[in-house]
């Protein structure tokens, strides 16, 4: 576990090496009479560090003399929020990635022109640092079952799915491969399904919604969990009503599942708090709501036999006909598919554009990136954009602030709300790399 939650085999410092390496070359381009026209206040490549650091996100650099640079305003994400992690995820192989990588925008002229790291003449010394970096690392579990490990987009911010090398790696290898979607249904799954199969062509069987007693009482808006704080008592007493109420959040994941033709199970993720009539309460609101199974998973406590009915439940759903299909078609235009995902996954009324936004969708689709798919970058700890609407929120308006292109990725990044893309240090250190 100390090895996973530190530096494992380096893979994030490669990532943040080959994308402060083309930081530099955007300054250097700059410094040296600037030939490719580049407008400062246009560039949209930031530094990045894999350290929680608020004190960094918004910062000048280039002071002093002439030689220490062109002084500009600039600042740094966190690593893993890299437009070049998401492609290690995202590519399939050590061609593609290249490919992707000469594709990424840095910057625009000042005449509205994209000037991409191809056009830098360095994606090739981003591919070559990356070339280790593409091989998933594989692990295993203390009970020598094996996994692998790669890449590690957040799905707040970016698409916050492991590697499609390693689900393709794991599917020649094993009869049924898990892999991990990060962030609920409304974050992670919905961008699973868009954008990973659809660049990737995995097909899914069947989808595993993970859940908790008290996740669902905390929906209920009766109780507030602050991440290294401990729970309240009053959390951890038997609320069966607190449970149902919330567990219309559960009901929207399972029915956001639906729309892409899928079978869904619920696990129950059990805690010792948690008692039999609570468990009973959520399996029944799953049921329900259309899920074909809902299942205790007693990993912590009882290790792989804890979680044998899941995966007995989880075979029996990917033996059952999976109509997969995509939300939207790419051919829709940038606003088509933005309020598809947000009414249709996120039950918004309405979407509104920032002045910001409408101008980048406007430029956007001149330059002939409207076919690609979306990425919605918003909170994680709602269905909504904002983090204190619990449960499942109805009549809210989603504001589009800023539009973000990733041609490297064939994804836009939208930020429904202000997006922390370098987080500070949390009080808990176990948490120092949540984002947000």
């Amino acid at each position: 576990m100390e090895d996973f939650n530190l530096h494992l085999t380096g893979d994030v410092h490669a990532v943040g090496l080959a994308h402060n390496l083309c930081a530099a070359f955007i300054d250097n381009s700059l410094y040296h009479g600037n030939k490719l026209n580049i407008d400062p206040s246009a560039i949209l490549w930031r530094r990045v560090m894999d350290v929680s650091d608020r004190s960094l996100r918004n910062i000048a650099i280039g002071q002093g003399a002439k030689e220490d640079g062109v002084s500009r305003q600039t600042g740094f994400d966190i690593t893993v929020a890299s437009e070049v992690m998401a492609i290690l995820a995202l590519a399939s192989d050590l061609k593609d990635l290249r490919q992707r990588l000469g594709r990424i925008v840095v910057a625009f002229t000042y005449d509205g022109k994209p000037v991409t790291t191809e056009d830098l003449k360095v994606a090739g010394a981003m591919a070559v640092l990356l070339k280790d970096a593409i091989k998933p690392t594989l692990m295993q579990t203390t009970e020598h079952t094996p996994c692998f490990v790669h890449a590690g987009p957040f799905a707040n911010i970016a698409h916050g799915n492991s590697s499609i090398i390693a689900d393709r790696i794991a599917l020649k290898l094993s009869e049924y491969v898990v892999t991990e979607s990060g962030f609920g249904v409304d974050c992670g799954a919905e961008k699973a399904f868009n954008i990973k199969c659809r660049i990737g062509g995995l097909v899914p069987n069947a989808v595993v919604i993970v859940c908790s007693v008290r996740a669902l009482k905390m929906h209920s808006g009766r109780f507030k969990v602050v991440a290294g704080k401990p729970l309240k008592e009053d959390l951890l007493k038997e609320d069966i009503d607190s449970v149902e109420k919330g567990a219309v959040n559960l009901e929207k994941h399972i029915e956001n599942i639906r729309l892409f033709g899928l079978p869904v199970v619920v696990a129950i993720n059990k805690f010792t708090t948690d008692t039999d009539k609570e468990i009973e309460a959520v399996r029944k609101k799953a049921l329900a709501a259309g899920a074909d199974d809902a299942v205790v998973s007693d990993v912590w406590a009882r290790g792989g036999e804890g979680g044998m009915d899941l995966a007995r439940a989880v075979v029996k759903a990917a033996d059952k006909p999976s109509h997969f299909k995509f939300l939207y078609p790419l051919e829709e235009s940038i606003t088509q598919k933005i309020e598809k995902i947000a009414m249709s996954v996120y039950g918004a009324r309405k979407v509104e554009y920032s002045p910001e936004a409408l101008k980048k969708i406007e430029l956007y689709t001149k330059l002939g990136y409207d076919k690609f798919p979306i990425c919605m970058a918003k909170t994680h700890l709602s269905l909504s954009h904002d983090p204190d609407l619990k449960g499942r929120p109805e009549g809210f308006t989603i504001p589009i602030r800023d539009i973000r292109v990733a041609a490297g990725l064939v994804f836009y990044i939208l930020c429904a709300v202000r997006c922390v893309r370098c987080p500070g240090c949390l009080r808990n250190r176990r948490n120092a790399y949540r984002p947000g």
